[in-house]
């Protein structure tokens, strides 16, 4: 009998089979698509690798992909629901405060539900990140649940892993970093037209900010590999992974390199169309497990 429930919202993209498989109490974020002056609802809930990719082709084919955080309402619909099913303590995984204050609704919600369940209690992780991040938090959540811990160690465990999460995430066009404020219109103009490759990470409050511009993918690729030098990978539980924006070529690049140097392969996945839609097509990250904190 597990200890809490693990819980998280959609932005952690891990598949819907593992989610399925390990029990894992999933709140999906929606996205609009706009084409051609039509708009179409999306959930954050592929089941195919299919789907992921077709949402990738409807961007590079001029779509326009809008997104919003769940608000207040989606959260206690989620917690209430739980309640209901008598959960008792939750781990729950949200976006990074630094890119919306989801954490801070999640708890609101909770502490509403607390009201009418007063054995429900829900520790909200501000996961400082987003996409494969949060998805690391949740997957050693999840070990520490097949552990027998109780959701209070495993909560005071992952808060502190948040702050050693290290990752290079580079952009293959500056367009959509332009229009989420990233980068100026002119210098989105004048990268694209040189073939320059942003590349980003997660602060210490777990805002994103580019820390390099690479002419071309395979410089920002040894760039990639030089920063996870500069913050070794944590040999406790190792963790390293690559994920794509339908790059998947590139991202076996990246993974064969990495392994190469570090004698570990990665795992590589697909983000999801929320994050997804702020970084655009054909980019490639890799995030990894360190044992050194963030140190900006």
């Amino acid at each position: 009998m597990y200890k809490f429930v693990l819980s998280s919202d959609s932005t952690c993209d891990l598949y819907s089979d593992f989610v399925k498989e390990n029990d894992i109490k999933f709140v999906s974020l929606t996205y609009t698509m706009e084409k051609a002056g039509v708009m179409t609802d999306g959930l954050d809930a592929f089941t195919d690798y299919s789907q992921y990719v077709d949402f990738y082709a409807q961007l590079r084919n001029g779509g326009f992909s809008r997104t919003s955080m769940l608000n207040y309402d989606s959260h206690y619909t989620h917690f209430l629901k739980l309640a209901k099913e008598g959960a008792e303590d939750v781990v729950h995984f949200t976006i990074s405060s630094g890119l919306s204050p989801t954490v801070t609704v999640a708890e609101k919600a909770a502490a509403d539900v607390k009201k009418d369940y007063p054995k429900f209690n829900v520790y909200a992780v501000d996961s400082l990140s987003a996409t494969i991040g949060q998805g690391t938090l949740v997957k050693e959540a999840l070990r520490m649940r097949n552990e027998g811990k109780t959701a209070k160690e495993t909560f005071d465990y992952v808060k502190e892993v948040a702050k050693r999460l290290q990752c290079a995430i580079i952009a293959d066009d500056l367009y959509y970093l332009k229009r989420g404020g990233r980068v100026s219109a002119v210098a989105a103009t004048v990268g694209t037209m040189l073939k320059v490759k942003p590349v980003l990470s997660f602060t210490k409050d777990g805002k994103l900010s580019v820390i390099e511009k690479c002419r071309g993918m395979k410089k920002a690729f040894a760039f990639a590999l030089d920063r996870m030098e500069k913050y070794p990978v944590d040999e406790e539980n190792r963790v390293i992974w690559v994920v794509h924006t339908d790059a998947e070529k590139e991202a076996q690049e990246l993974a064969a390199m990495i392994e190469e140097r570090f004698n570990f392969k990665p795992d590589v996945t697909i983000m999801g169309p929320v994050i997804g839609s702020h970084v655009g097509p054909g980019s490639v990250s890799v995030l990894w497990k360190s044992v050194k904190e963030r140190d900006n």
